[in-house]
């Protein structure tokens, strides 16, 4: 029987001071969302008949190939003065692997209803009908996201973990924002855009069939996400004043290196009995190869989304020098979401193939 303290545990509350915006105008005006929204409605994939829940999943099997390159952003640090992890053996670093897997897609199932939420919310003050209608079909997508993350840790891995205190802090200061546009920029450009990148990592190393499809299907939903931030945020941003375009950099570098701290998966090493903090410290010092390589990568879709906006070189270029500074200035002219819409077509084509 779970006890009223237990049940507490489950829920978090978040205050915010908000305005519900209704529009009276009814005319279909922005044309790239109204093409976003056609292509929504037509790419809607039902969890429990497209995805064949009957494969068995080895989970040591999973993490090896997920959480088995993560060790090696880890493996680094065992070689350094004061390491907690000097004396992990083979046994060690294959219960790392499998618990990393576990960590990071429980970290993007709860990342996935903070883009359920914030869309929610999106659809609730965004003050243009076609964007509303748009963001109406991501609240569907996002739940469908977080039914599938769930259900493949409980049923094929057998383990969750609570939420990475960075990731919860990122979502609880996006939701206490009253501005729309912080909702579209931390959730659809930032936190959706680092999702895509990471999802497509995890996409190309796993050969598990279960989750690989799961995975393509969730990437074609997310690419359409970003891409509706980015056309939202276009027009508004060109409204905006220098000073108010500087504290969207802020904003958007702050949750930058928020996003970076949370994959050191302090709940990880929580869990294995190692001091999360010792950790840090030790990765801040080392800072090796592989967690350089892993960390940049992560930020191949939101520097060129930020280009986009116009938010690299406003303030007399302020998000450049500090993107420059971390070291992933190097993908802003890489392809941006908004040119991704091909992958969108896959989902439709596969459903279709599989229903003729």
């Amino acid at each position: 029987m779970t006890s009223t303290a237990d049940k507490l545990e489950t829920i978090h509350s978040v205050s915010a001071n908000l305005e519900a915006i209704f529009t009276w105008d009814y005319e279909r005006s922005r044309e790239p969302l109204v093409k976003l929204y056609e292509k929504a409605k037509t790419s809607q994939w039902n969890a429990s008949t497209d995805l064949d829940w009957s494969i068995d999943v080895d989970p040591e099997r999973v993490g090896q190939e997920l959480g088995g390159g993560g060790t090696l952003r880890f493996q680094a640090l065992a070689e350094a003065e004061g390491s907690p992890v000097r004396h992990f053996g083979d046994k060690e670093w294959t219960q790392v692997a499998v618990e990393l897997q576990n960590s990071l897609l429980s970290q993007f199932m709860h990342g996935e209803q903070g883009a359920l939420l914030c869309t929610a919310r999106i659809v609730e003050t965004v003050p243009w009908i076609d964007a509303k209608y748009y963001a109406a079909t991501q609240v569907m997508d996002e739940a469908r996201h977080v039914e599938v993350f769930a259900r493949y840790l409980d049923e094929k891995l057998g383990r969750q973990y609570r939420i990475n205190d960075n990731l919860k802090g990122i979502l609880d200061e996006i939701l206490r924002d009253p501005r729309w546009d912080i909702a579209y920029l931390g959730m659809q450009i930032m936190v959706e855009g680092l999702a895509l990148a990471a999802f497509g990592m995890m996409h190309q190393v796993t050969t598990e069939p279960l989750l690989k499809k799961m995975l393509r299907y969730v990437m074609s939903d997310e690419a359409r996400h970003v891409a509706f931030g980015v056309l939202s945020l276009q027009e508004y941003y060109k409204e905006l004043s220098d000073a108010e375009l500087r504290e969207r950099q802020e904003f958007a570098f702050e949750v930058a290196q928020r996003l970076q701290r949370r994959f050191a998966h302090s709940e990880m090493w929580e869990r294995m009995g190692v001091d999360p903090q010792a950790i840090y410290r030790v990765m801040d010092e080392v800072n090796p190869p592989a967690q350089q390589a892993f960390q940049t990568l992560l930020f191949s879709k939101i520097v060129p989304n930020c280009k986009k906006l116009g938010l690299l070189d406003a303030s007399g270029g302020w998000l450049r020098d500090r993107f420059a500074e971390i070291g992933v200035i190097q993908f802003e002219d890489w392809v941006d979401t908004g040119e991704e819409y091909a992958m969108l077509d896959e989902v439709a084509k596969d459903r279709e193939t599989a229903s003729a």
